[in-house]
């Protein structure tokens, strides 16, 4: 996917961003940095193709698209189930199977206050939620997400980087904006900051006396922890029975997240030397 100079302005205002480009691959993950105002909402519109370049073009864009909004509708009457199938119906599946896939996401994010609840009803964090889980009704070849981590409980926060992760296992691109910038570049290797309308790469950062890897001990207490690849988890250096991890100090609480929520229960973390 490819994005070419392209500029946007609304009426005859200011020009909110002036000749952007960007090129998109399957399989990566991109964020997007930049003061309030700056024109990452106006991007991202435009990447969705739910908003048309004042001038430039933007081509290659996949089939399937998901969207999170930084405005999701959280005044709707319509509970997030029915929702959910009305949203998935519309994207070409059928209500009973769009209802399903809205149910299972709902239960991966652990929606609170209730599948039939009143989207209004609901927190801020479980309609963001509600509005993750209609992106990804059909598998996203392109997935654009402005601030999808805005009050999202803890849990939720590992959830939807695995959910990142496997979109781009999957051969699609991801597209995301977050005010901090730790975050970004936690999930993301390539990022590009706009200022003043203009939108550039920007550099890796730096890693000046990196922090000395973690030591994690898990234990199945209950006999039903769900086994995991612990080697494929971010930041994983090395695995020893127990199992026993070896993470990076960067990632461990994202490892910790994942561990908790497969039903495993830690029993040991420190700092360790390599």
């Amino acid at each position: 996917m490819r994005v070419e100079r392209v500029s946007k302005r609304y009426g005859r205002g200011r020009w909110v961003l002036r000749d952007v480009d960007l090129a998109l691959a399957g399989g990566e993950a991109v964020t997007i940095t930049g003061a309030n105002g700056s024109g990452k909402s106006t991007l991202l519109r435009m990447l969705a193709g739910v908003s048309r370049p004042t001038r430039g073009v933007v081509t290659g864009r996949p089939a399937s698209v998901g969207f999170v909004p930084d405005r999701f509708p959280a005044g709707d009457a319509m509970s997030s189930v029915a929702y959910l199938t009305h949203a998935g119906r519309i994207r070409g599946l059928r209500g009973a199977v769009a209802a399903r896939k809205g149910l299972e996401l709902l239960d991966r994010l652990q929606l609170a206050g209730g599948v039939r609840t009143p989207i209004r009803a609901l927190s801020k964090g479980n309609a963001q939620k509600v509005a993750l889980a209609q992106a990804l009704l059909v598998p996203p070849g392109l997935l654009v997400l402005d601030e999808p981590w805005s009050g999202l409980d803890a849990t939720a926060h590992g959830v939807l980087g695995e959910i990142l992760r496997e979109v781009t296992e999957g051969g699609g691109a991801v597209v995301f904006t977050d005010h901090r910038e730790a975050v970004g570049r936690r999930h993301a290797a390539t990022a590009y900051g706009i200022l003043e309308g203009r939108v550039n790469r920007l550099p890796a950062p730096t890693v000046v006396g990196a922090a000395e890897p973690s030591r994690i001990v898990l234990v199945d207490r209950t006999g039903r922890a769900m086994p995991l690849d612990w080697a494929r988890q971010p930041g994983v250096l090395a695995v020893g029975p127990g199992p026993h991890l070896t993470v990076r100090d960067t990632e461990s609480d994202g490892l910790l997240l994942t561990a908790l929520r497969h039903g495993w229960s830690v029993e040991e973390v420190r700092r360790c030397r390599r």
